[in-house]
């Protein structure tokens, strides 16, 4: 699975949206017809709102004219921007002086203006933007996202299917529809890192948002997947493990534990069953990097959640990392 469709998984779950409400950052092309939309919602007239609109959304990147189909006319930006509450309502505060006749600074002092270095807007926090036209207000992602590898070896398989015509005769055969598409599924190592000072260097110095940041993130992660084909699949899966360690030293990632595909080396595991092979791989390898890097275990480490023999909980993990964002 990749890192992007896990990351609009996590922000799109519902413990982004409850957890973090008033705090989550909108990434659209289509800012220029909202401003538009919210002035001429304040009584001004189309043009001097679109107009308006212009001026202001171009802070964010270049701006294209599209025909749609019935052959109006839309602008949109060229590339998809990520933007905080604070400068959406910063954008919006600007429009109406523009739309109002007030004169505005031109270029960086106009985009200073409106654009932030940090703020309170989570997600970008978190998982970084770039601005192609102005790169002083890019951010740098505080947490990184590997693409989700199977455990062991994996194998696609064809979904064949039809339809069949509701309103057939009883003499009609054949299908109204037909189709494939390609599935698989497996065992899935997921790494994330986080750089608790960055988070909060990216928040503005707010460390308690950024701890409830890293509690919504730690809640989610093992209860979220990307929603493509969720009606076909019904894929909504629960991690059965999960583990969870800070510190200052440099942080790896555990793939190597499946270099060698877990359905590969079972008797070296002493186990007959992929889940509890994927955990011992993982916690081999664990030790085997801590015994040649370092003299002892990491110094902050928590109780892993293991469903297969109900140890552990998610609670504890979620208030571990809070912890140590808490403590940075």
């Amino acid at each position: 699975m990749s890192s992007q469709s896990v990351k609009r998984a996590l922000r799109e779950s519902s413990f982004f949206a409850l957890d973090l409400a008033g705090h989550i950052g909108t990434r659209t092309k289509q800012l220029h017809d909202r401003l538009r939309q919210y002035l001429i919602g304040k009584g001004i007239a189309d043009k001097a709102a679109s107009d308006a609109a212009s001026t202001v959304s171009a802070i964010f990147g270049k701006l294209e004219t599209l025909k749609e189909k019935d052959g109006s006319e839309k602008v949109k930006a060229t590339t998809l921007a990520f933007i905080s509450p604070t400068e959406w309502a910063l954008a919006e505060e600007l429009a109406e002086k523009a739309a109002a006749g007030e004169a505005l600074p031109k270029d960086k002092d106009l985009k200073k203006l409106v654009l932030r270095r940090a703020d309170g807007a989570v997600d970008i926090a978190m998982f970084g933007r770039m601005l192609a036209d102005d790169a002083d207000f890019n951010r740098d992602a505080a947490v990184q996202v590997a693409h989700a590898i199977t455990t062991h070896t994996a194998q696609a398989e064809e979904d064949w299917y039809s339809a069949v015509d509701d309103l057939n005769k009883a003499e009609d055969t054949g299908a109204g529809h037909l189709g494939e598409t390609a599935f698989g599924s497996g065992i899935y190592y997921q790494y994330v890192c986080v750089n608790c000072d960055l988070l909060i260097e990216n928040l503005g110095g707010d460390r308690e948002l950024a701890a409830r940041g890293i509690e919504a993130l730690a809640k989610a992660l093992p209860q979220t997947t990307p929603a493509g084909k969720q009606n076909s699949f019904a894929h909504r899966p629960m991690a059965f493990y999960m583990r969870a360690e800070a510190g200052p030293r440099a942080p790896r990632d555990l793939s190597g534990a499946f270099f060698t595909p877990v359905d590969r080396k079972l008797r070296d595991l002493d186990t007959n069953d992929l889940q509890t092979g994927s955990i011992r791989a993982l916690e081999k390898t664990s030790a085997q990097i801590d015994a040649c890097y370092y003299d002892a275990r990491a110094e902050n480490t928590c109780p892993p959640v293991n469903t297969l023999d109900g140890t552990g909980s998610l609670s504890e993990i979620v208030r571990f990392a809070g912890d140590a964002v808490r403590g940075a």
